[in-house]
């Protein structure tokens, strides 16, 4: 089994602007490369992942070795697909996306997620149970799955791995499940890069 890893970067001013109120811009900046780093290294001690992609406008300061993949330049799932179908090209057994807010998710977490059957899709939502943080999709099984980060994302991908005829697993992990979008999140990602 190969698994492959994709990261999504989104970067520039508007990276993290929830965090306006409490955070200025050079210090949001400064908190998305430091939680993207934590991601990197995550899937780089992963036992599971062999290798790992980027996807956005930008790097970010990760180094030249991790691909760059092509981003169509509207918004996040067009990003997304675009990087599935690219890496699925290169014939892994599967594939993971991974969101770049999570400061505290560990190798552990990320091997769960690349150890499912192949009939089954599995999906880490985030701590309220209605985003996606995370989802493991088995090719070419789910080749041609349709993602829908956003607003009710967990939901949506359940129903997109059923119309696939494919299970959905479920991954709980306390770093899976806490990334970094509210003022009321920032405790996790101080505790996690040691800034308290």
């Amino acid at each position: 089994m190969t698994c492959w890893a994709i990261i999504p970067i989104k970067a520039g001013a508007d990276a993290k602007s929830r965090l306006a109120g409490v955070l200025d811009a050079p210090e949001r900046e400064a908190l998305v490369r430091a939680m993207l780093a934590h991601v990197v290294s995550a899937a780089q001690a992963s036992r599971m992942i062999s290798r790992i992609c980027l996807v956005g406008p930008s790097r970010l300061g990760m180094p030249e070795d991790i691909p760059l993949l092509a981003d169509p330049g509207n918004g996040l799932n067009p990003a997304v697909q675009s990087a599935f179908a690219q890496v699925a090209l290169e014939g892994p057994s599967r594939v993971i996306i991974i969101a770049a807010d999570l400061p505290a998710v560990t190798p552990q977490e990320l091997d769960l997620l690349a150890a499912p059957p192949a009939s089954t899709i599995a999906i880490a939502p985030d701590r309220h149970e209605t985003g996606t943080n995370a989802i493991s999709l088995p090719l070419p099984a789910a080749r041609d799955f349709i993602f829908a980060f956003g607003e009710d994302s967990f939901a949506k991908h359940k129903a997109e791995a059923e119309k696939h005829g494919l299970k959905a697993e479920i991954i709980f992990g306390h770093g899976l499940e806490r990334d970094v979008d509210e003022p009321e999140h920032l405790p996790d990602a101080k505790a996690a890069l040691g800034k308290e």
